[in-house]
């Protein structure tokens, strides 16, 4: 018999799986939380979360040999689920990193290099983006709840998907150009950004997403 989960937090080896685990706990202490790689378990959970740290290629493959990648597209068709920094960018087309990947393409964009691109003052941007940004929401969708509007979350990253190329676009932060800095579209949302980091507003993010139910 499959165990039931309400969030599943799928393992890979890639992702910072403490500090989100210990952040949707903290959030939700009356709902299971799992962590792992079970197809069968990711599948009966609720709400389901893509982590990510590292270069894209090594995630990319790690997702594929342990074939995540088929499980990851069933549940973006019918259940809430949030990716977070890598887990964002495993989910757009193509990536620039490591040459050129090709990633799980539940959206139709391309994450770009930060060092290809220019400042207003035409001076090259310090890689990685880390540390506080504001993030401004362009829409009030419900994963915004109790989320004051230009909040500071934390960003650790090299390379973004542009907020110009981006029809799915929920927020952007700016660094230079401005980027993506969550996306949405029907139950699949992606941020950028780091919530488990993000103190306050990064937790109320999360407790609004074990929440949602995946609609606009």
């Amino acid at each position: 018999m499959v165990k039931s989960v309400d969030i599943a937090v799928i393992d890979y080896g890639m992702g910072n799986l403490h500090s989100i685990t210990k952040a949707l706990r903290h959030v939700a202490p009356k709902r299971t939380v799992w962590v792992g790689n079970d197809p069968d378990i990711i599948n009966s959970a609720s709400h389901i979360i893509y982590p990510g740290v590292g270069a894209i290629r090594d995630c990319i493959q790690e997702i594929k040999v342990r074939g995540l990648d088929q499980v990851i597209t069933e549940v973006s068709e019918k259940k809430p689920l949030l990716g977070i920094c890598v887990g964002m960018q495993g989910m757009m087309s193509f990536s620039d990193e490591n040459g050129g990947v090709n990633c799980l393409n539940l959206f139709p964009y391309k994450v770009n290099f930060f060092g290809n691109v220019f400042s207003k003052e035409n001076m090259p941007l310090k890689v990685p983006h880390m540390g506080w940004n504001e993030v401004q929401q362009i829409d009030d969708h419900y994963l915004w709840n109790g989320i004051s509007n230009n909040s500071r979350f934390y960003f650790v990253h090299s390379y973004f998907i542009p907020a110009v190329e981006c029809h799915d676009v929920a927020a952007i932060s700016n660094y230079g150009i401005d980027i993506a800095a969550m996306i949405i579209r029907n139950n699949i949302c992606a941020v950028q950004f780091h919530p488990e980091k993000s103190h306050n507003d990064g937790l109320q993010l999360l407790k609004n997403f074990i929440n949602w139910d995946g609609s606009d």
